[in-house]
């Protein structure tokens, strides 16, 4: 339903549209939980921190990257959820139609677009599912650093709570490797401790 009206630009009330459209994204909740709360993140709360972190941490990437490309594929990766949801990563059955449900989305959302941002938003959503270039390493390597910080950080809550075990986390997690070894490294280290404080069943 067309909400903008108020406007005889075409394209503009195109952009304004979709723009509304990403209000939705504020109660798309996620499985991680806010430190020192018993809220879960929203999808708008985790594009933005990603995009934080490709400014803060790109020197860290495996290969010279552009900062702000990864910022860009960051902050529209997870605009398809507002019709596909969060799929929880630990969720076997929930991924079996992920790449159709997300799709769509991708084309109904970014369809409200003029065609040139349709397209190019389309192809940054695209490269990042795809993971192949540099920058999409690196941004799927935040998308994988982010959550496991907030799960040690609150004493493993949505762990404990969904069951865990060790294994799954560094199968879930070790992609990061691909974008960033000292990430990984990191990673791998929260890891370990998580286990030894019982944050994480072995």
């Amino acid at each position: 339903m067309q909400r903008i009206t108020e406007t005889d630009h075409v394209s503009l009330g195109q952009q304004l549209e979709f723009l509304l459209e990403l209000e939705k994204l504020k109660s798309i909740f996620r499985r991680s939980y806010i430190l020192d709360t018993d809220r879960w993140e929203n999808d708008a709360e985790h594009s933005w921190q990603l995009a934080v972190m490709a400014i803060i941490l790109s020197e860290h990437a495996n290969e010279e990257i552009q900062p702000s490309h990864v910022m860009k594929m960051v902050l529209l990766h997870d605009i398809v959820e507002i019709d596909a949801g969060d799929t929880f990563c630990y969720d076997e059955k929930g991924h079996t139609d992920k790449a159709d449900r997300e799709l769509r989305a991708a084309k109904r959302i970014f369809g409200i677009l003029p065609p040139e941002q349709q397209k190019e938003c389309f192809q940054l959503w695209q490269e990042f599912e795809r993971g192949e270039t540099r920058e999409a390493k690196f941004a799927n390597a935040l998308d994988r650093l982010m959550p496991l910080m907030l799960n040690y950080y609150s004493q493993g809550k949505s762990w404990k709570k969904h069951g865990i075990r060790k294994q799954q986390v560094i199968d879930r997690n070790k992609h990061i490797a691909k974008g960033s070894t000292i990430l990984w490294d990191f990673a791998s280290t929260l890891i370990d401790k998580a286990v030894e404080k019982g944050y994480l069943a072995a």
